[in-house]
């Protein structure tokens, strides 16, 4: 099914130059002259090779059909992620290539759609947002305005981010697992 190039989206297996490639981050760049592009960062599933590809925003690309299935994400040992299917509970593992950087957000137990080609488990997709608890961050400076200064914040998962002022270690945020950024304090 061809789509558009500006509606690739992380998870996303796509055909290009004859081989199947898992999406792992997209950027949408916009320079001052000229029109809009994306860049795609993608990985083979064949050779499990990463490319950089760019394509103008009206550019069209090959979206493959997957099958996806809901699973339950287990444990990680080494660089392969272990999942167990809802349905079946056969478990099966992926490399956490596949998954790309959101790995860093799985937690034992956590609901995810796994992506397959022809029975192959290709990519996996974590739900949008995940509850982290801060366990560093720098204390606030006296006389910054809150609406634009964001101090970098230590998360559990040994992930840093910019977290506003008012967030402070031990408390538990909302995190978007697409692009890494807080999206507010969690409730509760």
């Amino acid at each position: 099914m061809k789509i558009q190039a500006n509606t690739i989206r992380p998870g996303m297996v796509i055909e290009h130059n004859g081989r199947q490639w898992s999406i792992l981050k997209i950027q949408l760049i916009q320079p001052g002259k000229g029109g809009a592009f994306i860049q795609v960062e993608m990985r083979d599933l064949e050779s499990g090779n990463k490319t950089n590809e760019r394509w103008r925003t009206a550019d069209t690309v090959e979206k493959l059909m997957v099958e996806e299935r809901d699973c339950q994400y287990l444990f990680a040992e080494g660089d392969m992620l272990t999942f167990m299917d809802n349905e079946t509970y056969e478990q099966f593992g992926l490399p956490r290539d596949a998954v790309g950087d959101a790995a860093a957000f799985l937690q034992d137990g956590m609901q995810v759609q796994v992506e397959s080609i022809e029975g192959k488990p290709v990519s996996c997709t974590l739900p949008l947002t995940v509850i982290m608890t801060v366990t560093e961050c720098e204390p606030v400076v006296k006389g910054q305005t809150a609406s634009s200064s964001y101090k970098p914040g230590l998360l559990e998962n040994g992930l840093r981010i910019l977290i506003p002022p008012f967030v402070g270690a031990g408390d538990k945020i909302v995190v978007n697992t697409t692009d890494c950024s807080y999206v507010e304090r969690a409730k509760g």
